[in-house]
């Protein structure tokens, strides 16, 4: 398992070195955690903070999680690592429902040009009314981006730009420049 994320961390960092920025909203995928399956969807909530969702099932419990994670760029803005915190619920098969607190650390990959996510991450656990009181979790995500974040329309024309926004700025706040005084004045 570890060279398997050994080769993922090497292949991402290499893919990463040539690529641009590709900014999404929302996206949702499946996370592989040895014997556990899991979906999970990410919505952004700001510029550095995303809030995660993973639903996960195993051959002995299904759980919830809700993780906020901040993320951090390496390489550009394609290539991020991430810390965060969270909460999860589930039920534990012959044993009842349980909960706990996590932490997650990992790094993410923005494919270039395509609408795909690549993460792994390390995600560690305290159950409480559980048999195993904690979990150390290690997982590969790939998530297809759903919604992405909408760009800022580039203007062609690249002279008077700050003047075009002043001006803007002052018709729509009712004021005018200090030289209006010599302008002519139409009746």
């Amino acid at each position: 398992m570890i060279k398997k994320l050994l080769f993922v961390f090497g292949l991402t960092c290499g893919i990463a070195v040539a690529s641009q920025a590709q900014v999404y909203r929302t996206a949702a995928g499946v996370r592989l955690d040895g014997d556990v399956f899991g979906v999970t969807v990410q919505q952004k909530l700001h510029e550095k903070g995303t809030l995660e969702g993973i639903f996960a099932v195993s051959a002995r419990e299904y759980s919830g999680t809700a993780l906020y994670e901040w993320h951090r760029r390496i390489l550009g803005k394609r290539f991020n690592y991430y810390l965060g915190a969270g909460g999860h619920v589930g039920n534990l098969k012959d044993h009842g429902a349980f909960g706990g607190l996590d932490l997650i650390g990992g790094i993410e990959y923005k494919v270039n040009g395509l609408p795909f996510l690549l993460s792994t991450d390390i995600k560690p656990a305290v159950h409480f009314n559980h048999e195993d009181w904690t979990d150390f979790s290690t997982g590969i995500s790939i998530r297809y981006v759903i919604v992405k974040e909408k760009k800022k329309k580039k203007s062609i024309w690249p002279f008077n730009k700050k003047e075009d926004d002043a001006t803007k700025k002052g018709k729509e706040e009712g004021k005018g420049s200090i030289l209006d005084i010599f302008k002519r004045k139409e009746n």
